[in-house]
């Protein structure tokens, strides 16, 4: 069971560009650029997470805004 503390997925912020979009880092390693929920989920299965509860605090920490904010 993870910590809250230390969730294996961090969601950055919102970075501006065209389109807006996200950095993803999975267990510390960024995995990539997400510009919405599936992408984030996505790159938590490439990264080898197979439970993806975007709304647990113990698996995904949003930075800068939750799982709906994807403009800066």
């Amino acid at each position: 069971m993870s910590d809250y503390a230390d969730p294996p997925i961090v969601v950055s912020a919102v970075n501006p560009g065209d389109p807006p979009f996200r950095i993803v880092q999975i267990r510390g390693t960024t995995a990539g650029t997400a510009h919405d929920m599936l992408d984030v989920i996505r790159l938590a299965h490439q990264g080898g997470l197979t439970h993806v509860d975007l709304d647990d605090p113990s698996i995904v920490r949003w930075v800068g805004g939750g799982k709906y904010k994807w403009t800066p």
